[in-house]
């Protein structure tokens, strides 16, 4: 299992309200300014004004007069812009000059102002000046020295606070390729961008384009000096322009950078802190050096500036240090290439050296380093063994795609927005990452992985594509059917069961699937990767590159396996072998469902019940679950666990007797007509996309009457007689959980994780009361039904309780799985985390650690989420936003994880009298270092999916144990 781990997930909580809902952004009405601004001679822009020191503002031919001193003169907006601005926080055409300090670092909005401005910047080189495309001539709309000076004045303002530098140290040095302050211009961007525009307007360009957007060596330049000649009759004169810019751009891109002549700049710098260091190098570095002397000094000299900023006083040094950080990335972009390692251990050494690039470059925090620094350190041993080197593989493309994903975090709400109404703006974060010394640090740990595949014959095997050891199974399972692969945001699509899905992220509320694949796949432990592992749908992981390289696949029909070592196969239906072919010769049925059981279900009981009345015994029988389990653990851990009521299976019974609005039967007896009905249209071999669909036009119209079922005046009496007596606060003046429990959670082989709704935080008195109802309903939902249709025999004997908690307004919370589910070891811990309320079960990128049975911990992944829920006593859910310089959880909190897994192990069978002797599933959250306890229940794994006979075949025998010379050659 050393192949299934975890993949960052780039899942945005939108925390701002523009982003909280994207769709109520005016896509039409923007994509129409927009193409408005192109064609108008000045752009985004009114007219030009002097803005003077005291305030006023005169025509262009009136200056500022000297007594009240010099003024800028620049363009004003048009109308509608600043109107937009306004309404939808959406930003064009921003002049820096006409914006304050404090507006345009736009905190309350994660710095929306800052990364607009980034953005348009990319729109403008990939889309000739985008909506500046005439405007971009308005003579004095925009003065560059201006722009400049105040860049300066802002990052001296900016970097001159100690927090904000420690917390924003990635985006603050990538805005510096954007934001003119006396630098330099981002000249790789402009390089790839220039190249995205010949490739559109004259496809031959498109191999060319492709080798300098992947990794573009000196040697290109001739490459593009020749396809020019080659295609000189055939190329119009503004694509001779085009290349001939392109030329000079990448000879300025791959001239020698002068850091003596940089440092010398720096003359504040030199007599800092870091100036041993940073004079030390200038006197290094030379044109002799073998790159992999040059590339290892940069890489530490990159690392030893972020580490040692904050030293430093003078925000005007900081703003020198970052600005020589930069170059020292150029430097590495242009030499990294050059090393050529022969060795396994010169592979080791170039990947140690890149990891610390990438860590001083921003896109790993320092912490993380840390924790995989020594596993990355290893190049100076004679030999490991293949388990060994598969951790040190496993550790490397983790920070490749930690490093991914920090571009994602900081980028992907605002990218999205703007894919609204300007499609181009999808590639900016592509663009990022492409420009990026992580871009050279992936290539090496591919190499590596290639090695290591041969080594242990743990070879994926996915249609022609390249660097195919980036894919990595997660949940084992085989499946047969079209490809789809979605390039872009999932959350729309309408997904099939028949179909495999290649997704850059699953959407949230995924519906049964053959089988996924996806960039970032939230956490392991998501509700959608348990009930995936569960089902015995397979699922990997993948490259942003894989992805693309599949794109021309779509729509094909293939077959499609992870094996349980986690090596993947896909491969076109007329490669399928007889084998593979038999495995889908005939549809299973009920051979693999299970029955809701009901024999022991008490629906006589239409009292609310006190959770700490309840326990595991009541499982099925008076509640579902989550309350069972909830009481039980409220006896085992009565301070850890919160007060609770319970609203049985029979209260939601009772009311599904009552006469149904319209229908002439009660609720309750309209189900069960929907269920006979169908059988009978199964029976008369109606074809099963038809019954599906009548059944869920049925249950559509079922649901809609659960919510506006009245509710009987002696349960609404008890219930506020409940609330008094148990949470001590009158039923609307304590904010609580509404969580549906259902009795078909949590059965022996089945988990039904995350299927019905939970309403967060209710405070309101009636949002409580319809919460109730709309909890009822839940279960009817099309996501719902169509899992457990797949897996249950009796869906109609589906049953929801309520289980009623006071919120707790945790720092951060998780999941706790009592099993290794990366190393494999059952004694192991998995464990992810991400902050505020509802962590890692909605597939938040989460903080992942595998906790050894023999001490220590192993860092899986770091957590790439900027926003995250609240529960303020108000009710509702608030929104924060987050930075990543500290882990989510410390040492402490792993010590208590690690002391309640085993109580769990040791007290819960016995206290419940149970044969389980499998894994936990474990919902909890700390507030001030306080843990809390909010679920429990089994974790099950498709055993049919594990066991399989095929997937076994599939399966290579690796020898961990295998000793590796590190002296061997990699080809």
């Amino acid at each position: 299992m050393t192949q299934r781990y975890l993949l960052s997930s780039l899942l945005m909580i939108c925390g701002f309200y523009i982003l909280t809902a994207q769709k109520e952004l005016p896509f039409e009405q923007i994509k129409v300014q927009v193409n408005t601004y192109k064609n108008d001679i000045r752009g985004p822009y009114k007219d030009i004004r002097w803005f003077c020191t005291d305030g006023s503002v005169r025509a262009p031919k009136d200056p500022c007069p000297e007594n009240i001193g010099p003024g800028v003169q620049h363009a004003r907006y048009k109308d509608e812009v600043v109107a937009l601005g306004k309404a939808h926080h959406i930003y064009l055409g921003q002049i820096l000059a006409y914006t304050t300090k404090e507006e345009f670092w736009d905190k309350e909005a994660d710095h929306s102002r800052l990364k607009q401005y980034q953005l348009d910047k990319y729109l403008r080189t990939v889309d000739n000046g985008w909506i500046n495309q005439k405007g971009q001539f308005y003579r004095g709309a925009v003065q560059v020295e201006d722009e400049e000076s105040w860049g300066v004045d802002f990052y001296k303002w900016l970097v001159s606070k100690d927090e904000v530098l420690e917390q924003n140290y990635f985006l603050i040095r990538q805005s510096l390729r954007d934001v003119p302050h006396s630098g330099d211009d981002n000249i790789s961007q402009l390089m790839r961008s220039q190249s995205k525009v010949i490739s559109d307007a004259y496809l031959p360009f498109m191999d060319l384009r492709v080798k300098i957007h992947s990794l573009p060596e000196k040697s290109d330049i001739q490459k593009v000096i020749d396809f020019k000649q080659k295609n000189s009759a055939k190329l119009t004169s503004d694509l001779n322009k085009k290349l001939d810019g392109l030329v000079l751009t990448m000879r300025d891109f791959f001239a020698p950078v002068d850091v003596k002549k940089r440092v010398d700049k720096a003359t504040l710098a030199k007599t800092g802190p870091l100036g041993d260091k940073l004079k030390n190098y200038a006197d290094f570095v030379n044109p002799t050096l073998p790159s992999s002397m040059l590339v290892s000094e940069t890489a530490a000299l990159l690392l030893d500036i972020r580490e040692g900023i904050l030293s430093e006083k003078n925000p005007v040094v900081r703003l020198q240090l970052l600005d020589i950080s930069l170059k020292l990335e150029e430097i590495l972009f242009q030499n990294a290439q050059k090393w050529e390692p022969n060795t396994v251990s010169e592979q080791l050494e170039k990947i140690c050296a890149l990891g610390t690039a990438v860590t001083g470059a921003g896109y790993l925090e320092l912490w993380e380093w840390d924790q995989i620094t020594s596993t990355l350190s290893q190049s100076e041993k004679e030999e490991l063994s293949l388990a060994e080197l598969t951790t040190i593989l496993e550790t490397a493309r983790g920070a490749v795609e930690w490093s991914a994903a920090m571009v994602k975090a900081n980028y992907q709400n605002i990218v999205d927005a703007y894919t609204g109404f300007e499609p181009k703006a999808y590639g900016f974060i592509d663009d990022r990452i492409r420009g990026s010394i992580a871009l050279h640090l992936g290539k090496s740990v591919g190499e590596l992985g290639d090695f290591i595949a041969k080594e242990s014959e743990l070879t994926n095997k996915v249609m022609d594509i390249p660097n195919q050891s980036s894919f990595r199974g997660l949940n084992p399972g085989y499946a047969f059917g079209e490809l789809v692969v979605i390039g872009g945001s999932s959350e729309d699509i309408e997904v099939s069961s028949d179909k495999i899905y290649i997704f850059q992220r699953s959407p949230s509320d995924l519906k049964p699937v053959a089988g996924i694949a996806t960039v970032a796949e939230g956490n392991m432990v998501s509700h959608v990767q348990l009930l995936a592992r569960n089902l015995g749908i397979p699922n990997a992981a993948l490259s942003d590159e894989n992805l693309q390289s599949l794109k021309k696949y779509d729509g094909q029909r293939v077959f499609y396996a992870v094996s349980n070592k986690g090596n993947v196969i896909l491969k076109p239906e007329a490669q399928m072998t007889a084998q593979e072919r038999e495995l889908f010769a005939k549809k299973e049925r009920n051979t693999d469902k299970i029955e809701v059981p009901i024999e022991e279900i008490r629906l006589d009981n239409t009292s609310v019940l006190n959770m700490r009345n309840v326990d595991a015994s009541d499982s099925g029988e008076l509640c579902g679950p989550k309350a069972a389990n909830l009481g039980q653990l409220k006896k085992m851990f009565p301070e850890q666990v919160v007060e609770g009521l319970v609203i049985p299976f029979g209260i939601f019974r009772d009311h599904m007797d009552q006469n149904m609005p319209g229908q002439n039967v009660s609720y309750w007896r309209f189900l069960n007509e929907m269920f006979a009905e169908a059988e009978k249209m199964r029976s008369a071999n109606v074809p099963d996309p038809e019954v599906e669909n009548f059944q869920l036009r049925q249950l559509e119209t079922l649901r809609a009457a659960i919510k506006k079922m009245p509710l009987k005046e002696s349960f609404l009496s008890e219930l506020e007689t409940s609330f008094i007596k148990i949470l001590g606060k009158d039923l609307g003046s304590i904010p609580v959980f509404l969580r549906s429990d259902t009795n078909m959670e949590d059965l022996k082989d089945f988990t039904g994780a995350g299927l019905n709704l939970t309403l967060f935080n209710v405070l309101d008195k009636e949002k409580i009361l319809n919460g109730v109802k709309e909890v009822w309903a839940s279960p009817y939902t099309e996501r719902s039904f169509k899992w457990r249709q797949k897996y249950l025999l009796n869906p109609e004997n589906v049953f929801p309780s309520i289980l009623v908690i006071p919120s707790v307004d945790v720092d951060y919370s998780g999941v706790l799985i009592t099993k290794g589910i990366n190393s494999g070891n059952d004694k192991d811990l998995t464990v992810a985390f991400s902050r505020g309320a509802g962590g890692a079960v909605d597939g938040q990128s989460a903080e992942t650690y595998t906790i050894k049975h023999d001490g220590g911990y192993r860092l899986l992944a770091p957590a790439r989420e900027i926003y995250y829920n609240s529960l303020p006593e108000t009710g509702g859910t608030g929104k924060k936003t987050a930075s990543f310089e500290q882990p989510v959880l410390n040492n402490k909190n792993l010590e208590a994880i690690r002391d309640l897994a085993t109580t769990i192990r040791k007290k819960l069978p016995k206290e419940t009298k149970s044969d389980y002797e499998g894994a936990y599933d474990v919902e909890l959250g700390f507030e001030d270092n306080k843990l809390w306890l909010f679920q429990i229940r089994p974790f099950v794994e498709n055993k049919k999916a594990v066991s399989s006979g095929y997937l076994e075949y599939i399966t290579p025998k690796i020898d961990g144990s295998k000793s590796i010379s590190l002296s061997t050659k990699l080809q």
